[in-house]
């Protein structure tokens, strides 16, 4: 495990904070982009040594403290019987509505086909150095319902909220399938497994609290201290709820739109990560310094004490 990582899941003080980015194996990296030119996405991710190869990419060649599973949110939907390809994009066989609920498959004849996580886990953990993190992920509830009812992840979400009654009974399927999926990963290597709900902030926050905290409460309950959240699109009302407070996440993640320091007040365990604006990166070199500095800026003035347990 990376110390500055460990370090900051219990929140200790250090002057140089862990450096890990969600999607660091992404489609800038040259190294993906000549892996890709030779193998489709699906193998990338289902092929353990591909994956694995991917996962490396990075760490090779910027030094991140924290690698991350190369995989794909959608893969428990497909494990469910609602297909996948990618034409790029993902596309899914058909989309969940009342009339078809049934043909979903259960959580425990889905869970063989993510095996193939936990073999991706392992050999990445085998080529990572002793000193680096392994980090897993897996889509959250609602994200993964408003891909299985959309077929995306587009606009206000209008079809999804639609069918939301069908969400309690969705996630009696999903989120025991999920409690498997993270165990895979941790088994297979992972410290923890970051739950990512890009979709989260579609929703108002009543429903938000009426919708994905119970679920995530499951989760966690499931995997005390191993899991960590990632929502995009919240602020914080979102957050004000005794769940965050008080569930025995490792840790909490928050996107560009946050100011951290309320990040740090609301999220009392476990590291807080976040939050440049990954957009900023396509400046130009001079002006992505300015904006670099100003971003960097609030953290010298606040020193260490104030910063503990910052990714």
């Amino acid at each position: 495990m990376n110390k500055l990582f460990r370090n900051a899941l219990s929140r200790e003080i250090q002057a140089v904070p862990p450096i890990w980015m969600m999607r660091q194996a992404g489609r800038y990296h040259k190294h993906y982009q000549n892996l890709r030119s030779k193998h489709s996405f699906i193998e990338l991710c289902k092929n353990g040594d591909l994956a694995s190869e991917v996962a490396m990419g990075p760490i090779q060649d910027f030094d991140f403290d924290v690698a991350i599973l190369f995989s794909d949110l959608l893969f428990p939907l497909e494990a469910l019987g609602m297909g996948l390809s990618y034409e790029p994009a993902p596309k899914l066989g058909w989309h969940l509505r009342p009339d078809n609920f049934n043909n979903l498959k259960s959580a425990a004849e889905a869970l063989p086909d993510l095996q193939f996580q936990k073999k991706a886990m392992q050999l990445t953990r085998e080529k990572l150095p002793a000193n680096k993190s392994l980090v897993g992920f897996v889509g959250g509830p609602w994200t993964l319902f408003s891909y299985a009812v959309e077929g995306g992840h587009h606009g206000s979400l209008v079809e999804a909220k639609k069918h939301l009654a069908l969400l309690p009974k969705f996630c009696e399927i999903l989120v025991p399938l999920l409690i498997e999926n993270i165990r895979l990963q941790l088994e297979g290597g992972a410290e923890i497994v970051m739950i990512f709900d890009t979709a989260a902030g579609e929703l108002s926050p009543a429903l938000f609290h009426e919708h994905v905290v119970p679920a995530l409460a499951q989760l966690s309950s499931a995997h005390p201290g191993k899991l960590a959240y990632y929502s995009k699109g919240t602020h914080r009302s979102y957050l004000l709820n005794p769940y965050f407070s008080t569930a025995p996440l490792a840790g909490l993640g928050v996107d560009h739109r946050w100011d951290l320091r309320l990040a740090f007040e609301l999220s009392k365990n476990g590291f807080v990560q976040g939050n440049f604006d990954q957009a900023l990166l396509h400046m130009e070199p001079a002006d992505f310094d300015k904006e670099l500095m100003r971003f960097l800026r609030p953290f010298k003035e606040w020193g260490p004490e104030k910063y503990r347990g910052w990714v």
